[in-house]
């Protein structure tokens, strides 16, 4: 089953680059947006081959990294094959499909197969000195497990930061056609994507040691960054942005704060 998964992310891996290509050779007039819009979901794609070393090294990270980076891929694809005018070209619609079959594959190996979640509970590997010298061995971890659903608010809040990054960098088209008195806010964009990839690292580092502190600071840091993506979104990139760009980030907020709230709730309360 194991190496089933990870023949399955590796097609995952190629279709994505597949349908993305598709979408971009079938676009008409591709503009600025559109590059870099692609150019992000091939570096996404990039993604599955990490997840696939997740999965051979037996990482529990690989589940919620897995959910949020099929649940991403999906919408980064979902907003190529929408065109500013008319409709889809079948071509795109037809990736699309294949891909979200693909993507639900992953998911439900991930979270419905008894021998991934045996292998998905490897401790780390490291340098061990016993009688018989040194070896590789698995080592627990001192501290107490992490929830998997903690592991998911992570994954999750780390994904804060790039997803304002990338309409940021659309909003470049916008001063090349020669709108400068935007560039202020740009700015702005861009250091609150910056600072909200290096917040969420430290706070959700924080969050997996088991402390209550970073629950607060990680929905603070969820609206946040809504407010300021959304309205930037809108007012740069018009609703067409707000859809494109807008819709990931309140999708990827929503799952960080139900992790949140799951990772409390006790398990005979499920």
């Amino acid at each position: 089953m194991v190496r089933l998964l990870q023949w399955l992310l590796a097609v995952t891996a190629l279709a994505t680059v597949v349908v993305e290509m598709l979408i971009w050779w079938y676009a008409q007039g591709g503009d600025w947006g559109l590059a870099v819009r692609t150019g992000w979901a091939l570096l996404r794609s990039l993604g599955f081959l990490l997840l696939i070393r997740q999965v051979r090294l037996g990482r529990a990270s690989a589940r919620p990294f897995g959910l949020i980076l099929c649940v991403t891929t999906l919408f980064a694809v979902a907003r190529l094959i929408l065109p500013k005018q008319g409709l889809p070209t079948t071509p795109g619609v037809l990736g699309f499909v294949a891909l979200s079959v693909l993507c639900a594959a992953v998911l439900v190996l991930l979270y419905r197969s008894a021998e991934l979640d045996t292998h998905l509970r490897q401790h780390p590997r490291r340098i061990v000195m016993d009688r018989n010298g040194f070896s590789l061995q698995q080592v627990a971890p001192k501290r107490p497990p992490v929830s998997g659903w903690l592991l998911t608010a992570r994954v999750a809040g780390l994904a804060y930061g790039p997803l304002m990054l990338v309409p940021a960098i659309v909003a470049i088209g916008l001063v090349l056609d020669g709108r400068v008195t935007l560039v202020p806010l740009i700015v702005v964009w861009f250091v609150a994507a910056l600072g909200m990839s290096y917040l969420m690292g430290i706070v959700t580092f924080f969050l997996l040691r088991g402390k209550r502190w970073p629950r607060p600071v990680v929905i603070l840091l969820t609206v946040a960054a809504l407010a300021v993506q959304l309205p930037l979104c809108w007012l740069m990139l018009d609703g067409d942005g707000l859809v494109r760009d807008g819709a990931p980030l309140v999708v990827t907020a929503g799952l960080a704060v139900y992790a949140l709230w799951r990772a409390d709730v006790p398990t005979s309360n499920l």
